[in-house]
């Protein structure tokens, strides 16, 4: 559709710089170096609930800041005027209504003609959908579909971060035993429903600092923090035990074992390095079976 300029040759730009101001659906406000709002648009009007009035030389935290960010909004004004430099933030603000949002913002100072800062202006969005969809998608990149625990990409940034700038971690891997045998027999969707109900006895037996992964296959991951050789060994023993008792099964109860490896990690070990190690002690332990329940096998047994 054809736009016919020729009417807005006199329009002035601080109309049209009003015009935008107004009509935005971006949080617009600008505040003296006391933080009281000098100005508010509509858009943020709405947001508080109340009239340019109403918030005009009101401090801007009093209004929409969330209480345990005050002092940072105080001390983040404080510094723009003493610098004239104000930095984008990222913040919770409250709604009228009481909700909180997450509001990116984008914050300058205004400076007079001799260069002194005498204001700032903030232009927010927020971004609270946004942020829940990111957390949404990164839950699930860091989710085994199947079993809900937490998968091989999600136990990889755990072990980097507890070898790199940890103390150091325990690592338990847990192969099931014949189930290969049920899955043949039984099919996939007796398959799944084992591997379902191993996981949640193994996240039963996790203490609240462990990380219970799904590595792949019925292959499961059990990263333990902090935890010393003999308290590892004690959970496989558990694992071991929790995973011999029977399965629901379509015509009779279905029965697996495990093999557990375990080892630990220490600060400056490599995340794969550890892997290959609790993974070669669980085939020492498989290679052991009468030792299951007994004795899980440790990295350099």
């Amino acid at each position: 559709m054809a736009v016919n300029a020729q009417p807005l040759a006199g329009v002035q730009a601080d109309q049209l710089l009003r015009d935008f101001v107004h009509a935005s659906d971006a949080l617009v406000c600008i505040v003296d170096g006391d933080g009281r709002i000098l100005l508010a648009n509509p858009a943020l009007q709405q947001f508080t609930g109340q009239t340019e009035a109403e918030l005009r030389g009101r401090r801007f935290w009093d209004v929409y800041v969330v209480p345990e960010h005050v002092a940072l909004s105080q001390d983040a004004v404080q510094r723009a005027m003493a610098t004239g430099v104000a930095h984008p933030q990222e913040g919770d603000w409250l709604t009228g209504d009481g909700e909180r949002r997450r509001v990116a913002m984008r914050n300058t100072v205004l400076v007079d003609q001799q260069g002194r800062p005498y204001a700032i202006g903030c232009v927010a969005l927020d971004v609270t959908d946004d942020r829940r969809r990111e957390a949404l998608l990164h839950q699930r990149a860091q989710t085994d579909g199947l079993t809900g625990l937490a998968n091989r990409g999600a136990l990889f940034d755990a072990l980097h971060v507890r070898l790199s700038d940890g103390p150091g971690c325990g690592l338990l891997f847990c192969d099931l035993d014949q189930f290969k045998v049920v899955n043949d027999r039984y099919g996939h969707a007796v398959g799944d429903s084992l591997l379902i109900e191993v996981a949640r006895r193994m996240a039963e037996l996790a203490g609240p600092g462990d990380l219970v992964a799904r590595f792949g296959g019925d292959e499961f991951v059990i990263l333990c923090p902090g935890a010393s050789g003999a308290e590892l060994v004690a959970l496989a023993e558990r694992v071991a035990e929790a995973v011999r008792a029977p399965f629901p099964g379509p015509d009779e109860p279905l029965v697996v074992g495990v093999s557990v490896g375990v080892a630990v990690g220490r600060p400056g070990d490599d995340a794969d390095e550890l892997i290959t190690r609790a993974d070669r002690a669980m085939y020492g332990a498989k290679a052991h079976p009468h030792r299951q329940g007994g004795s899980p096998r440790r990295a350099g047994d």
